[in-house]
């Protein structure tokens, strides 16, 4: 693969692309981040493409690449875990062709519903993207559809790349970017985007730990399959690289790094806690690498790229609370009280002293572990933080009460 040729052919056509797309996507803002900043020791900026139409990066490839097979097909098949799939819904419903998305059964209810409101057929089938993508090329053959891949295609990649040619007016000056990665089309388009430019940007990929596809096949030295676990990021919850974005993250960015699920979950809810800001799992990666200090960018003006907000209400759900109970603020403690009148009184009073606020009880007198005249408790509470939670922990223990770890 001459990938020199290759990449010098994606970045003469992303101005093109730009030019071309520039009408049906938002032009995504660029914000300065005051904490981040002072938690890395850089200046941190945040690239909200999560504000994008569809709700992800991923309008901008399947724009370009649907105009430029426009002419000659008659209808286009898609395989995603959400994203791709309303890009390419959206860009179909834009130049008149019919859609077919293929989406792996996992996929949120809320993804597959906004994939259908822009006029895609769904099709549900497999338990993620790979499976989905065997399909996808079936159904394509059936029918005479042209297949558009998620990433690894150059047409793709150019559209992706947009973001780093429109980066680059918005922030001449930047000095690094970190990126999530998937298929590796977004870091790919971005990184040809930028290091053309600017050879001295430091193009940074980040990708779940559970995940790995891109870690471990920059390690093997060749693109590399690997188990896929459940994943909060379940954009970037591929089993193996494209070969075309293998070989140009390869030779464009400087470093891949991985973050856990807690790390990805804390990100969402710092985002939202702290920037009033909906992101996705895979969107919030690259703030993660910041908050855990995964790279020393100390001193370098750097994006974190958010790259899509299309988060389900029952993740975000689920990741609020456990936010909240990573962070303190919402804790379950199991204890053994007395069994006599007005215990459970006295315990929620000392609760309110301290401004907790009670969520949950499960009081079971059936518990056989408890100790004679005692039972089993079970109580759920917000508190302002963990310092509140000591004392009532604390002051409960002075009740005779057994806290259990």
């Amino acid at each position: 693969m001459d990938i020199d040729r290759i990449s010098q052919e994606i970045y003469n056509n992303i101005k093109n692309a730009n030019r071309i797309i520039s009408p049906y996507i938002h032009k995504t803002p660029v914000e300065y981040s005051a904490s981040l900043s002072t938690h890395s020791n850089a200046d941190i900026y945040l690239k909200y493409e999560n504000l994008q139409k569809t709700g992800s990066f991923k309008a901008r490839g399947a724009l370009y690449k649907i105009y430029k097979v426009k002419d000659r097909v008659k209808g286009v098949v898609a395989a995603s875990a959400g994203n791709h799939a309303q890009g390419v819904a959206y860009a179909s419903k834009i130049f008149n062709l019919k859609s077919i998305i293929v989406m792996p059964t996992k996929a949120s209810v809320s993804k597959v519903m906004a994939t259908k409101s822009y006029g895609a057929e769904v099709v549900l089938y497999g338990d993620i993207y790979d499976d989905a993508e065997k399909k996808a090329y079936e159904i394509a053959k059936e029918r005479g559809y042209e297949f558009i891949h998620p990433f690894d295609d150059p047409d793709v990649i150019s559209g992706q790349g947009t973001l780093g040619y429109e980066l680059l007016q918005q922030l001449p000056d930047i000095e690094a970017i970190i990126v999530p990665i998937g298929g590796g089309g977004l870091i790919s388009g971005v990184a040809i985007a930028l290091k053309k430019r600017k050879p001295n940007i430091m193009v940074y990929g980040v990708e779940p730990e559970n995940a790995p596809k891109m870690s471990v096949s920059l390690k093997e030295g060749k693109p590399t399959v690997v188990e896929v676990k459940p994943t909060i990021a379940d954009g970037l919850a591929t089993k193996k690289p494209g070969k075309l974005t293998y070989e140009i993250i390869s030779r464009y960015v400087d470093d891949v790094v991985t973050v856990s699920e807690d790390e990805i979950a804390e990100a969402v809810y710092y985002l939202l806690e702290r920037g009033k800001v909906v992101v996705e799992g895979a969107g919030a990666t690259s703030v993660a690498t910041i908050l855990n200090e995964k790279l020393d960018l100390r001193g370098k003006k750097t994006v974190l790229l958010l790259s899509g907000g299309n988060i389900d209400l029952t993740a975000m759900y689920r990741i609020l609370l456990r936010g909240l109970s990573r962070t303190g603020r919402i804790m379950s403690l199991r204890m053994h009280v007395p069994d006599v009148p007005g215990t459970l009184a006295k315990i929620t009073s000392i609760i309110a002293q301290h401004r907790g606020n009670i969520v949950e009880v499960l009081h079971d007198r059936t518990d056989i572990n408890s100790p004679a005249w005692y039972t089993m408790l079970k109580i759920t509470i917000e508190v302002p933080g963990k310092e509140a939670l000591d004392r009532i922990v604390e002051d409960l223990k002075k009740m005779n009460i057994i806290i259990l770890e």
